[in-house]
Parts: C-alpha cells; sequence; structure tokens
C-alpha cells in the first residue's frame, strides 16, 4: 500500500508538531506496528494514524513506509525518531522538574553566608537541613555582603545569612536572632574576665579589627562612636578572619571584638586568651536571612526561618522574629 503521505508546496511551512503526534511517532518507530503503539500509548489505531500523518504534514517529510505486513522507518524517519524521543525525554524532564518545584524543600537552595557567620553557625544549619529536609539540595557560598546582594540581586544566590540591618530595597529580611559582642584580650589585661565592662573603655583600647569589607569591622567601629570614641583613634587593621584576629590578640598586640557565637571556635584553644563581657545593655548585631521581596519560595524560606529560630535555642543568643 502506497503512503499516503504527499509532501506541501512551498517552502515555508508554518505549522507546529504537536507533543501527542511525537509521542505518536515514537512509538510507532519503536514497536514498528500500529497495533501495538497504539496500545502502548493508549490511543486508537485510527488516532495514532492521523497522529503520524499530521506529523509528516507538518515536517515535510515522510517518516514511514507503510506495507499490507509492517512498517518501515524512512531513512529521515530514522534520524527523526531520535530527535523526537530526545524531545519527549525533555520535556518528561520538565515535568519532573516543576513536581520538584512544587514541592517544598526539594530541589537546589543556593545560599550565601558572611565569613563571620559561616563557621559558628552553619554546622547548625546543616545538621537542621539534613534532619528535616533531606531532599534539599543546599549549596552554601561564603562572601562578603556587598558580593552577596549582588549575587541576590542577580539571581546568582536563593537566600542569605548574614548580619542585618541591610537597608537595601527589594530586599526582605526574616530576622533569627541577636547575639552580644564580647572583648577578646591577651591574658593578663586588665579587662580580661571581667563581666560588667563599660563601653567607654573601648574609646581609649589598642583595637584591632577585620580588613575593610567586612561587615563586623563596621559594626565595631559604630560600637566604638557610640561609645565616644574619636573617628580618629588608632585601630590597627591586619587581619582578613577572625583566626587571624584573636592570634594578634594573644599576642600581645591588642584587644578584639568578637560575636558569641565566635567565641568557643576561636578562644577555647589558646590558654593566652580571655574574654570580658559588656555590662548591659551590652553591644550586639542582629542575624537574618535575607531574600528578593516577593520571592516564589517566600512561604518555604519563611518556614526554614522559623526552624532555624527553633534549631539555635541552644546557642549563646537571643531569639528574635516569627513570634519568638
Amino acid at each position: 500500500m502506497a503512503s499516503p503521505y504527499s509532501p506541501p508546496h512551498g517552502p515555508h511551512r508554518t505549522k507546529q508538531p504537536s507533543l501527542s503526534q511525537l509521542r505518536a511517532f515514537a512509538a510507532v518507530a519503536e514497536h514498528l506496528h500500529f497495533r501495538d503503539a497504539a496500545a502502548a500509548i493508549g490511543m486508537s489505531q485510527p488516532a495514532l494514524s492521523g497522529a503520524v500523518s499530521a506529523l509528516e504534514e507538518a515536517l515535510g517529510v515522510q517518516l514511514l513506509e507503510r506495507t499490507t505486513r509492517k512498517v518501515l522507518l524512512s531513512p529521515a524517519g530514522e534520524r527523526l525518531a531520535v530527535r523526537a524521543r530526545t524531545v519527549l525525554d525533555a520535556v518528561a524532564g520538565l515535568m519532573e522538574e516543576a513536581e520538584a518545584a512544587r514541592a517544598p524543600f526539594t530541589g537546589a537552595l543556593r545560599l550565601g553566608v558572611i565569613p563571620t557567620v559561616a563557621p559558628y553557625l552553619l554546622p547548625t544549619v546543616l545538621r537542621l537541613v539534613h534532619r528535616r529536609y533531606p531532599e534539599l539540595d543546599l549549596q552554601v557560598h561564603e562572601e562578603q555582603t556587598s558580593s552577596l546582594l549582588e549575587g541576590l540581586a542577580a539571581g546568582r544566590l536563593d537566600l542569605l545569612l548574614l548580619a542585618v540591618p541591610l537597608g537595601v530595597p527589594g530586599v526582605t529580611e526574616l530576622p533569627l536572632f541577636d547575639e552580644d559582642f564580647v572583648l577578646v584580650t591577651p591574658a593578663g589585661h586588665p579587662l580580661a574576665g571581667r563581666d560588667d565592662i563599660p563601653r567607654e573603655d573601648l574609646r581609649e583600647l589598642r583595637l584591632l579589627l577585620l580588613d575593610e569589607g567586612h561587615c563586623l569591622r563596621d559594626q565595631a567601629l559604630d560600637i566604638c562612636r557610640e561609645a565616644g570614641r574619636p573617628d580618629g583613634a588608632e585601630v590597627t587593621t591586619t587581619a582578613a578572619g577572625l583566626a587571624t584576629l584573636v592570634q594578634l590578640v594573644a599576642g600581645g598586640l591588642g584587644v578584639t571584638l568578637l560575636p558569641r557565637t565566635a567565641v568557643t571556635v576561636e578562644t577555647a584553644r589558646n590558654t593566652a586568651l580571655w574574654t570580658g563581657l559588656f555590662a548591659e545593655p551590652a553591644p550586639s548585631r542582629r542575624i537574618a536571612l535575607a531574600m528578593r521581596t516577593g520571592a516564589a519560595r517566600q512561604a518555604e524560606f519563611q518556614e526554614l526561618a522559623q526552624a532555624l529560630r527553633e534549631a539555635m535555642r541552644g546557642l549563646p543568643v537571643r531569639v528574635v522574629g516569627g513570634g519568638s
């Protein structure tokens, strides 16, 4: 029996093949039998044959050689059958991805964290994610605040964990906790071990701070200004990270300020380091999650924020937000 296909006239075709046509053709290409192919995809045999003919019409090529005994793929049909299967597989992948996107706490979550938070809070964050959200692919990026905000705005990052307030339009903050600053001194320093240090004592201390660009440096300088320290007072800046900073303190080069969550990690193994607590109200910083305002995963991020507040109750912090 001759093929009913006849190519359309003219070089331009505006018809696009449909997914149902591609499925029909892929089934015939796999089974090389109309009845078996129709049964495999739950379509009537006449409908299947019509779908394949419509696909040939849309593509402008003959895909099948139909005889009274069997169905054969034409040379073009052999080549296009591979393409059809690729398209159908891609559509199936798209549907699976959409299904995952509809399910909360699945797929990738790109979390940006500042360096003065990452080493001290990530253990708590990772334990929570592994236990409560095992299908979530958490990807962590440690960067300074300005880089994190650029990444959030550009869509490179989904969520940030950092110190606030940011005061950035289009960014919504989800507060997690407040934590006090602690004065770290070398052993034998007059303020070592005290628990009632007045802020005013910061006016005359030889202060060691992180390099430019770290928000912790800016926070420490703000605290010093509030204490009445002149803007021109000497501040030795030689450290890119807190681990180096506390080693400089241990060597007697000055004192520094650490957030409470960092104290145990950075000072526990060095007997040359002592800490002192400020008199109430102690200087502090607030840590929050930050997301793009109106983010598609807003409800998911809000739930994560509340779960983090609960998980951080064992840390030396004051949980805030979320009705806590």
